[in-house]
């Protein structure tokens, strides 16, 4: 049992998973701060744009099925820090209205473990008009336990066959992050692996994000015929990897699976999944697979989710699997339709095929990668080309802002214009994360130098009101030149004072209050 401090636990029940779960009840929403916990790869406007059209396809279809008047409930598993519902929800929206058609009636349910997540996207700004028109709803959610939906908003709890539309799944980095077995397969035999635990009894910090830093995995197989009976639920998928496998270490979702089972017990038409995570669906990325390493993010981390798995026990009962007939490089996004007739799901069917068998979040997330490292050699078409491909996204924004200066002075007209536009899109879509940033200001002054003034004025006034602790004599001094400009003459006077308040010896502000009491 135990060995130099060791502990052996089967691979689902070591302590590693409670870790991982007292890390994001602490966290919240502050696990996504500074990027400890990644979250652009699928919570970027780009992959959101992406289900919006996939969902707004499966909305066409329900259209033409049975009891199109009942609303088809959404249901996203660990939506986090809650920027992916902001942005599919946006964009969901503006295609329902452009289109003009009539659909089936929609709720989108945030859901999380995390109770304090739960409380955040409660009081989260940019959800309160999705809130108001009924269309946005949140449950706290145990994917290993529990078996119905209680929301919060509505009051409404949804069990077992209630729905008449089918269910539709949402999990972004989900499966990769829940408890799994943990198998291998030698010789034609099943065994669990189990996993030696050591560094638990040194840790002195009760926080769960220092613990996983501490701790060292050593692994054992143990014989496992209960895995080949027929009594298992998913011994079809395990006889294939007896069957083809060999030498091979298998993450098995289980919880993932009776997750998935029981929410598709929710309806009386089944269920849809989709999903994006570091997973692979082709049987050879599994062949003479070693044991896991544990990937950290902060004090939590991932494991690589097992597709096919699911793909298989669902195809099983009759469903469509679709996934790239490419490998992925970061990120693998699938659609599974366990409903009656999956291929009369044209619409979304071919919304897949348009927004991520073509090209889709994996191939965005690849060329931005190459991007950030060339970003100082791309001129401002290209910029502005990419940027509206990623569906002006304040990230890259930020990111580029420096270049982006320095290429304006050489810019034309058309180029001012369309980076104008871009900007109004971004901020009318901009979701405020943990860690705050302030974009206000960086929108304020390229607008200064864009020669724009009203309009930066307008968002200098943004970020002082925001956050008029840290106001750097910068944005004072722009203020006041806007106001001079626009022939605001007594408040660009405030502004100058304003800035001398801040930085007395400021040169520039001494010059013009100089020019101000010769002329008073």
């Amino acid at each position: 049992m135990t060995s130099n401090n060791e502990q052996r636990y089967r691979f689902s029940e070591a302590p590693i998973w409670n870790i991982q779960r007292q890390y994001y009840e602490e966290q919240g929403t502050k696990a996504w701060k500074n990027n400890q916990v990644p979250q652009y790869i699928t919570s970027n406007p780009m992959i959101a744009a992406t289900y919006a059209e996939v969902l707004f396809g499966f909305l066409q279809d329900r259209a033409k099925m049975e009891h199109p008047s009942e609303p088809v409930i959404i249901v996203e598993l660990g939506a986090g820090a809650g920027r992916f519902a902001y942005h599919l929800l946006d964009e969901l929206c503006r295609i329902r209205d452009y289109a003009g058609i009539t659909l089936p009636p929609f709720r989108y349910v945030m859901t999380d473990l995390a109770l304090n997540n739960i409380l955040a996207w409660q009081e989260h700004p940019a959800l309160q008009s999705f809130i108001a028109e009924g269309l946005l709803d949140f449950a706290q959610y145990d994917a290993v336990h529990d078996t119905e939906l209680n929301l919060v908003v509505s009051g409404i709890t949804i069990r077992e066959k209630q729905l008449k539309q089918p269910v539709v799944v949402i999990a972004n980095y989900f499966f990769d992050s829940i408890p799994q077995e943990l198998l291998y397969i030698g010789d034609g035999n099943v065994y669990e692996t189990d996993v030696h635990v050591q560094g638990l009894e040194h840790l002195e910090s009760p926080q769960a994000s220092e613990l996983l830093k501490n701790i060292q995995l050593r692994y054992e197989h143990r014989r496992a015929p209960e895995y080949e009976q027929s009594t298992y639920p998913y011994r079809d998928v395990i006889a294939l990897y007896r069957e083809h496998l060999e030498d091979s270490h298998i993450l098995f979702p289980v919880a993932g699976l009776q997750c998935l089972e029981r929410l598709n017990g929710l309806s009386q038409a089944g269920c849809v999944l989709l999903s994006a995570d570091k997973g692979d669906h082709l049987l050879d990325q599994w062949k003479f697979a070693e044991p896991p390493e544990l990937i950290l993010h902060g004090g939590s981390f991932s494991l690589t989710a097992n597709y096919h798995a699911i793909q298989y026990f669902f195809e099983q009962q009759g469903a469509l699997a679709l996934f790239p007939p490419h490998h992925y490089k970061n990120i693998n996004v699938g659609y599974i339709l366990h409903v009656d007739k999956p291929m009369d799901y044209v619409h979304s069917r071919l919304a897949y095929r348009r927004c991520i068998e073509r090209f889709g979040p994996d191939d965005f997330f690849n060329i931005k990668v190459w991007v950030d490292r060339h970003i100082e050699s791309m001129g401002m078409q290209e910029l502005l080309s990419f940027w509206r491909l990623g569906g002006y996204d304040s990230e890259f924004f930020i990111q580029s802002l420096k270049h982006i200066s320095d290429l304006l002075p050489d810019a034309t007209d058309d180029e001012h214009e369309d980076l104008w536009m871009g900007i109004q899109t971004m901020w009318a879509s901009y979701y405020v994360m943990a860690q705050r940033y302030d974009l206000a200001l960086d929108i304020g002054l390229i607008l200064f130098e864009m020669g724009m003034y009203e309009q930066s004025k307008h968002f200098l006034e943004i970020s002082v009101q925001q956050d008029t602790d840290e106001i750097v004599s910068t944005v004072y001094y722009c203020l006041a030149l806007c106001c001079f400009e626009l022939e605001i003459e007594e408040e660009a006077w405030m502004y100058v004072r304003k800035l001398l308040e801040v930085e007395p010896d400021h040169e520039e502000a001494l010059a013009l209050m100089s020019q101000f009491d010769l002329h008073s």
